[in-house]
């Protein structure tokens, strides 16, 4: 397939899996599997920013400070976005990106904040995934499975938080697909722009990177630390691991089928 339509399989496919996957752990699975994968996205992110994302940067800057001075520009820039309350879904200093908001006040001002954050954070994940499809297909497949990876058990957080603020479910489940098309339309926006820009391509890769890194340590590593018993922590690293496995498994598997 041509790189244009690998950027709109994946955006398609990963954005309706993943809101589809949610929706249906969200309103059956039991909440200690949601926590479950939320390790198991962690390493899948670590994975794919550190062993493939950031090496491509990296070569594709042919400067190792410049590439890693992007990626912590862009850390800075996702916690000030944070703050904003557009990268996130944390609102009074309470983040309801991953997991149910349990008082009851302001539920409409919150589900109408999911929507908003999730479309734009939608947006830029087709962006990363078209810079990194028009990098190298293999990274482009590796990127693209690790935001599918993190973007399970955040929407399961936010389809609950949907239904808290009185939406019903066939609501929740048709606002969230709507807000996956973002993916798309950010992937191809990126495409048909980097075509012209190929020097811009290195910098996304950077701040991919960055994107990844701070998802997995400031908005999912912390939600690990409610639960610190030794058994708990056994069980994190153990999923953190296997995230990690699954990007290099995913990475052989990719360079097999592409030949």
């Amino acid at each position: 397939m041509s790189v244009l339509a690998w950027i709109i399989v994946t955006a398609l496919a990963g954005g309706a899996l993943s809101v589809l996957a949610a929706a249906a752990f969200a309103l059956s699975a039991h909440r200690g599997l949601v926590q479950l994968l939320i390790s198991y996205a962690i390493g899948a992110l670590l994975g794919a920013s550190f062993l493939e994302v950031l090496p491509h940067a990296i070569e594709a800057h042919g400067n190792a400070s410049t590439a890693a001075a992007i990626v912590l520009a862009g850390i800075l820039g996702f916690f000030v976005l944070e703050k904003l309350v557009l990268w996130r879904h944390c609102h009074d200093d309470h983040c309801e990106g991953h997991e149910a908001h349990t008082h009851t006040e302001d539920h409409g001002r919150s589900g109408l904040l999911i929507l908003v954050g999730d479309t734009f954070h939608n947006f830029v994940d087709g962006v990363l995934i078209a810079a990194a499809f028009m990098q190298d297909i293999r990274l482009g497949i590796v990127t693209a499975l690790a935001i599918i990876a993190h973007e399970i058990p955040q929407e399961v957080g936010d389809f609950l938080i949907l239904l808290h603020s009185g939406y019903s479910r066939a609501s929740a489940l048709a606002f969230n697909l709507l807000s996956s098309l973002a993916t798309l339309a950010g992937g191809l926006l990126a495409y048909f722009t980097l075509s012209a820009a190929q020097d811009a391509v290195p910098v996304l890769l950077a701040l991919a990177a960055a994107s990844m890194i701070y998802v997995a340590v400031a908005d999912l590593i912390p939600g690990l630390h409610k639960r610190p018993e030794l058994k708990a922590t056994a069980q994190q690293v153990l999923l953190i691991a296997l995230g990690v496995g699954t990007i290099r498994l995913a990475h052989f598997l990719v360079d097999s089928f592409l030949g």
